[in-house]
């Protein structure tokens, strides 16, 4: 028994070390791609409008895809959709690089492409199958040690980023990336879903089907769903916009690579204290705080004098916020339904994620080639920030009957 229980906290272990270092990859990449567009601008005559379009399809092909490889992980194993989801990833990139880079090409590779990629190897799937590892009393905070470990990447990876692209240019900063992305996929093999005889609950003789009934039948769901819509709304408006929105408030470049990588540094913490806090009090109130501050955050940054001081304030403070919801919104959804479909069930809500992200994307560059401005962005975020804040205080964090009989 003492060696049974050796090799499933080693396996465990493994694959809490491996996904981490999928996350740190995965979203060190995708934080900064901001930084690229007066590249595009300027070399590949890519307009604002339609960067911005190719960070929303990304966002939208990375939500609509995220259910598929849960269910792939669900169903094979972690490793073989992570696997997967890095070709779409590397293919992307690499096209970017070497492509006619059109804006139809630059919308395939760079909206599509990198899209499924990160479908697969973001947040949702590697720590979906770290979640399946670990008992109640434990997941979400190794749920959340995932999540900091990505936003480490968020700290490192804009500095990184800034500096090729100031002394190597776009083309070979995009070389480097494919380097870190074949070392994914090559480390992405050890995040295994855990064995039959390693799993930590009471077998589930669902079908995905009637998972899926049960979970849209669920008005706690649905509401943890919608919530989530606002959070992908406002990271990638931030994630995306920032840089511009600096710099045409008078604030120097390298500004928005400082407000970028202290988002992914504060985020480490933010994470693990909301992993933590989810162990200690309700989750759903956790969530509605989080939204509630953002809300405060965005108000002080957009209508106190710019300034490099309220820039890393802004950094700092909504870095804490930033994926601090991912620990305690996947949390409930373990905690309603079980872990057996838990990268499905996630996934649907990432969608919903990322269908917000694609309007925070795509209507922060509309808004400001129409008006010259972010402010009708801001202000839609101000307001989204109130209705996330009030739709999850409904959410009951109870499991659904069919666990509380078994």
């Amino acid at each position: 028994m003492a060696s049974e229980k050796f090799i499933r906290n080693k396996t465990a272990l493994i694959t809490l070390l491996a996904a981490c270092f999928v996350v740190l990859v995965s979203l060190g990449v995708r934080q900064t791609f901001g930084l690229f567009f007066s590249d595009f601008k300027n070399d590949l005559n890519i307009s604002l409008t339609e960067s911005g379009l190719s960070i929303g399809l990304q966002m939208l092909m990375w939500g609509l895809t995220g259910p598929i490889f849960g269910a792939i992980a669900d169903k094979y194993g972690g490793h073989k959709a992570i696997m997967l989801a890095f070709i779409f990833y590397i293919l992307g990139i690499y096209f970017l690089y070497a492509g006619p880079n059109t804006n139809l090409y630059f919308q395939l590779d760079m909206g599509i492409l990198i899209g499924i990629g990160l479908g697969g190897t973001a947040i949702s799937i590697p720590m979906s199958v770290v979640g399946k590892h670990f008992p109640l009393s434990n997941r979400t905070i190794a749920m959340s040690i995932v999540t900091a470990v990505g936003s480490f990447g968020y700290f490192v990876s804009p500095i990184f980023t800034n500096l090729s692209l100031n002394n190597n240019g776009w083309e070979t900063t995009l070389l480097w990336f494919l380097l870190f992305l074949i070392m994914g996929l090559i480390i992405s093999f050890f995040v295994r879903s855990p064995s039959s005889d390693q799993i930590l609950e009471k077998p589930n003789g669902q079908s995905t089907l009637q998972a899926l009934n049960e979970a849209f039948k669920n008005k706690s769901y649905i509401l943890l769903t919608l919530g989530f819509f606002v959070c992908g709304f406002h990271i990638t408006l931030v994630g995306t916009h920032v840089p511009t929105y600096v710099i045409d408030r008078g604030l120097e470049s390298w500004t928005a690579a400082a407000i970028l990588s202290l988002i992914g540094l504060f985020n480490i913490f933010g994470s693990l204290f909301s992993g933590y806090l989810s162990t200690k009090i309700s989750k759903k109130i956790i969530l509605s705080a989080i939204y509630t501050l953002r809300g405060f955050s965005i108000i002080f940054f957009i209508f106190l004098p710019p300034s490099t001081l309220n820039a890393f304030i802004f950094g700092a403070s909504f870095g804490f916020l930033w994926l601090s919801t991912v620990p305690a919104t996947s949390g409930i959804v373990a905690h309603i339904f079980g872990t057996k479909f838990l990268g499905l069930l996630y996934g649907i809500v990432f969608l919903s994620h990322q269908i917000g992200a694609f309007f925070g994307a795509y209507l922060g560059g509309l808004f400001y080639d129409l008006y010259g401005s972010y402010d009708y962005a801001w202000y839609l975020a101000i307001m989204l920030s109130i209705f996330a804040a009030t739709v999850h205080l409904p959410i009951k964090e109870e499991p659904v009957l069919r666990l509380r009989i078994e």
